[in-house]
């Protein structure tokens, strides 16, 4: 079959798609947290209580949530350009209701638009790798992106809080305004406009019921640990989100273009991968949120010493990203991840026993990262690798809100344990109790992980 594609379109190369995904993955993975420490500043101005200012931050995640399998699986039927170009116009223009808004609820609001563009951009970005680079050199560029992904994370609060402090708060969305306008017309040029060939029409019903079962989710995990599991919002959003779910599955097995193919989840390398993800997931981020809370709440140090001490862990991620796509490349998945999961659980269980001492606590979490790495990357490369052409989008789209999940309820199951543990162990045990829990839940990962087959052979 013949096409009219420009040259752009039939082979954009390597370089130049890198060129433009990095820096608008970096973009966006920074602005989730980027407002965080300057909560305190906007409350000040819009007189708003610590609940009505969690939403600045609430909003914008639960948005994203529901967004990432929506983008997966619209990629599958709508030009990449089209969608990234919808993206970062919805990203733009939230920064702009956000940079000029005169209260807290515009200001939630336009951080809710922000939501539904940036929710695009990390799953787009690895429907663009899967289907743009050839499969020996995918590796490499997935590595890529988890390096720009963990780069973003570390630095987003930094970022933010230094940018707020010298230009104020509202400087922070000028900026993603003009990085924006920077990125759009390179990302134009790059990306192709063509439909993916076998494209079909889905199930949008069945679709919003995933979404509203994963937000609603999260949601209630977020509640769970503000308000412990008890609170009304915390069981209501996990009650409505199960029949929300629920829903989701009877409508896969029963309507003729169900917005999941059943046949995704037949799939053992593809279906290994989503539940590892989620787990190790939930883990990392869990260490990524408890270490500098151990370093200030157990060891009584200043807020800046947390800070330093995960700055080896963020390096590490930056450099050894790429390092382990093209190793991925070359030697396959299974040997990657279940040597990671490993030194993810023996990382857990180390700081388990370190909670007292700052050294320690810094080689544990650097481990717990680099662990996480070894699995992320070649793990996203495998699942790619497994999929029909026709089911690439959704694919990714299922797998990253399987990551996000695990990113959002990790963390607040984790805290909703140590709260209840502290109280009668003391701070310390609880949370050597806690990354004890980690390790368990690596552990199942790993059983989990034994099962996968390396993906050389899969068809792409």
């Amino acid at each position: 079959m013949t096409t009219t594609s420009t040259p752009t379109e039939r082979a954009p190369s390597g370089v130049g798609l890198l060129a433009v995904l990095l820096p608008a993955l970096l973009v966006t993975v920074i602005a989730s947290d980027m407002v965080n420490l300057m909560l305190p500043s906007i409350g000040a101005e819009f007189t708003a209580s610590e609940a009505e200012l969690a939403w600045v931050v609430t909003g914008f995640l639960l948005v994203f949530a529901v967004g990432i399998p929506f983008y997966g699986r619209t990629s599958d039927r709508v030009g990449l350009r089209q969608l990234f170009t919808f993206a970062l116009l919805a990203y733009a223009a939230g920064s702009l209701i956000c940079a000029l808004a005169p209260d807290l609820l515009v200001l939630v609001l336009g951080r809710i638009v922000m939501g539904i563009g940036a929710a695009a951009v990390p799953v787009l970005s690895m429907v663009a790798i899967t289907r743009l680079i050839p499969a020996d050199r995918r590796g490499t560029g997935i590595g890529a992106l988890s390096a720009a992904a963990g780069v973003g994370a570390a630095a987003g609060p930094a970022l933010g809080g230094g940018i707020g402090q010298f230009l104020g708060w509202r400087a922070l969305f000028w900026v993603m305004v003009v990085a924006v306008l920077v990125l759009l017309p390179a990302a134009r040029r790059v990306l192709p406009g063509d439909v993916p060939e076998g494209a079909s029409r889905f199930d949008l019903l069945g679709g919003i019921f995933l979404g509203v079962g994963s937000g609603l989710l999260l949601f209630g995990a977020t509640q769970a640990q503000v308000a412990g599991l008890t609170a009304p919002s915390s069981w209501g959003s996990f009650l409505v989100a199960a029949a929300a779910i629920a829903l989701f599955g009877w409508r896969t097995v029963h309507v003729a273009n169900p917005f999941v193919p059943p046949a995704l989840f037949a799939n053992r390398v593809y279906r290994i991968a989503v539940l590892v993800t989620f787990l190790a997931m939930a883990v990392n981020l869990g260490g990524l949120v408890f270490v500098p809370l151990l370093i200030v709440d157990v060891n009584g140090l200043e807020p800046g010493i947390g800070a330093l001490v995960m700055i080896p862990a963020g390096i590490s991620v930056a450099v050894l990203s790429p390092l382990i796509g093209r190793l991925a490349d070359r030697i396959g998945t299974r040997p990657l991840v279940v040597v990671g999961l490993a030194i993810m659980a023996a990382s857990a269980l180390f700081l388990a026993t370190a909670t007292t001492s700052v050294v320690p606590i810094a080689a544990g979490i650097l481990g717990l990262s680099v662990g996480f790495i070894l699995v992320l990357t070649p793990i996203i490369s495998a699942a790619a690798s497994a999929l029909p052409s026709e089911q690439v989008g959704i694919g990714l789209g299922i797998l990253q809100g399987a990551e996000f999940l695990g990113a959002g309820t990790g963390p607040a199951l984790f805290a909703v344990l140590v709260a209840a543990r502290q109280q009668t162990v003391g701070a310390a045990t609880a949370f050597s109790e806690v990354f004890l829990v980690m390790a368990v839940v690596v552990v199942l990962a790993l059983i989990t992980a034994f099962r996968m087959r390396p993906a050389h052979h899969e068809a792409h």
